[in-house]
């Protein structure tokens, strides 16, 4: 598969965008039309390309601290808002299990990108890691944050790892998600600026009403495939990086060794990484720390 002709895009004003942007100097947005998705990206520096997905419930400012540092590094940073997330617009609110990996294909098809690095986190991870099995030719190599590979075996020390799911599953519109930044998620205790930052988008009734079928349709059912061993049936060939936050339990150094034993035969080239004093939000944790494991690997895998 090759990109197609990119768009005419330049970046656009967003000053009386609703709600507010929060501030993040040096980047650039745009928005790139794709088959009845209007969707915001947010770039940075120039370079060989690298995509930043975001998890949940954040949006492209996850990647405020991050994505400079990488760019700096001489690297173009592109940072999507998915659908159902930040200021994204789509017309059918629908979403099934690969809706987001289409979406993104297409928006690299438009951004003239044929392959790129890829840095996901948390539900991010679910559409990266997609698009490094049905399209390995587009990734150059892969970095997942705070979720285990693919190919993971079962094992019930999992289950506390997905104790917040039910909320999710059945959120309610106007339910307040503030809960996920407690310290149970976060090794360092997050601002109140900070979570508002990442909470804004959740003013608008389409990205609330997101919820529940983002979780629904795409990460369970993306999760009973990994619980299934329907990974492990397939072959990672993208150089793959995990990094875990140490104080991200239930994902332990230890568990990691019971249900990834094995990894060369599952992937040709995939490490692990911890970082200290970070759990599952590793992004606002340690921030350089992610942003120099990316590069580092970047460097030694591509």
């Amino acid at each position: 598969m090759t990109a197609s002709e990119p768009q005419d895009l330049r970046p656009v004003d967003v000053s009386a965008w609703w709600p507010q942007l929060p501030p993040a100097p040096g980047f650039d947005h745009l928005v790139v039309e794709t088959h009845g998705v209007r969707t915001h990206v947010a770039t940075n520096g120039d370079g060989d390309p690298v995509v930043l997905l975001h998890g949940f419930p954040e949006h492209w400012w996850q990647w405020h601290a991050v994505g400079p540092v990488i760019a700096a590094a001489g690297h173009r940073v592109i940072c999507p808002d998915l659908r159902g997330a930040g200021w994204t617009v789509a017309e059918d609110p629908g979403v099934e299990r690969e809706t987001r990996l289409r979406d993104l294909v297409a928006v690299l098809d438009a951004l003239g990108v044929d392959e790129a690095h890829v840095v996901a986190h948390d539900m991010g991870v679910v559409t990266a890691m997609q698009l490094t099995y049905d399209h390995p030719e587009r990734v150059r190599t892969a970095v997942q944050l705070s979720v285990p590979p693919g190919f993971m075996a079962f094992s019930p020390r999992l289950l506390r790892g997905f104790e917040h799911l039910p909320a999710f599953l059945w959120h309610r519109p106007g339910a307040s998600l503030r809960g996920i930044f407690s310290e149970r998620y976060c090794a360092v205790p997050m601002a109140q600026t900070t979570v508002d930052a990442h909470l804004a988008p959740l003013a608008r009734t389409d990205i609330d009403a997101s919820v529940r079928p983002l979780y629904r349709r795409m990460v369970l059912p993306e999760g009973l495939r990994m619980m299934s061993g329907v990974y492990r049936r397939r072959r990672l060939t993208v150089p793959t990086l995990v990094v875990l936050g140490r104080r991200d339990h239930p994902w332990t150094e230890d568990l990691m060794g019971r249900i990834c034993p094995a990894p060369e035969r599952y992937a040709d080239s995939l490490e692990f990484a911890y970082v200290d004093d970070a759990a599952h939000f590793v992004t606002d944790d340690a921030p350089d720390a992610v942003a120099q494991l990316a590069l580092d690997w970047i460097e030694r895998a591509a």
